[in-house]
């Protein structure tokens, strides 16, 4: 079922909700409502990156699942600016949880893990079961463990922002060449150049560390990356299961950066468990 939320400044994001309930509009994950698992994409991606997910059997009869399109991307407004700002975020994802049903397990795949600890810095684990991050940042900028990039996104940088589309589609395909382990990833190309410029470019004008935000999370916390991500170095997985109070790590043998869609079957069981165990230690 698709549908939408209004987020911060009143900008509507757009919604796929599927699974257990996926039909209701009945509160989630507490008093006697299925488990929610809330789905956060990358850059330039939409939620339609998790079909997967949202349509395996293990997740689909137990969990209700909602996957968002962030601000700018897939079926959400294209508001002209605030890709810079952590409380728009944070009050998008507010808005998908109250849709959702709270508490939630939240997953952010790359820069959606940046759109969780924003959630983090302003509304601390408030509502939340708890975190996965799947490939993902949780900083950005110069000097920014959190938000260490890999080989294929430092080719990639800066002409893949660029609204030059001559400049823009040979750095974006060198950057998808590089998104798997495998041979999968162009087919994003096309995908990824239909999202705005400005959008593109404007999630990556900030600079900004999340050290004492990820030291404070007090909910359980999955921390799952590719050997093989040449996007997200798994450098930055490393500093954030560092330090976020005893996160579980799991890294992916021969996996790249779709974790999700490269072994989907291990992610399936991976996440499967991780929101089973969340969710008894919510109901304790």
């Amino acid at each position: 079922m698709r549908t939408e939320v209004t987020g911060a400044d009143g900008v509507r994001i757009g919604a796929i909700v599927d699974g257990a309930a996926a039909d209701t509009a009945d509160a989630a994950g507490a008093d006697g409502g299925p488990p929610v698992i809330v789905f956060v994409h990358g850059w330039a991606q939409s939620a339609d990156a998790w079909q997967l997910q949202l349509s395996d059997p293990r997740l689909a009869g137990e969990f209700r699942m909602v996957a968002m399109d962030l601000r700018g991307h897939g079926r959400s407004d294209v508001p002209d600016d605030g890709y810079d700002d952590p409380r728009v975020w944070a009050d998008d994802l507010a808005a998908v949880l109250d849709l959702a049903g709270r508490p939630a397990v939240v997953v952010g795949w790359s820069y959606g893990g940046l759109v969780i600890t924003d959630y983090l810095r302003v509304h601390g684990t408030a509502g939340l079961a708890g975190i996965v991050y799947a490939g993902a940042i949780t900083e950005l900028g110069r000097g920014h463990p959190g938000g260490a990039v890999g080989w294929a996104m430092r080719e990639a940088l800066p002409d893949a922002l660029s609204a030059d589309v001559d400049l823009a589609r040979p750095a974006v395909q060198r950057l998808c060449g590089g998104m798997t382990a495998g041979s999968d990833g162009e087919s994003l190309v096309d995908g990824i150049l239909a999202v705005p410029p400005h959008v593109r470019a404007g999630l990556f004008r900030r600079d900004i560390g999340s050290a004492d935000v990820l030291e404070a999370v007090d909910v359980p916390a999955l921390v799952l990356h590719g050997e093989r991500d040449a996007v997200v170095d798994i450098t930055a997985a490393e500093y954030a299961a560092g330090k976020i109070p005893g996160a579980r790590r799991r890294w992916l043998p021969g996996v790249g950066h779709l974790p999700f869609a490269e072994d989907a079957q291990t992610f399936g069981e991976e996440l499967v468990a991780f929101a089973r165990d969340a969710y008894r230690k919510v109901n304790r």
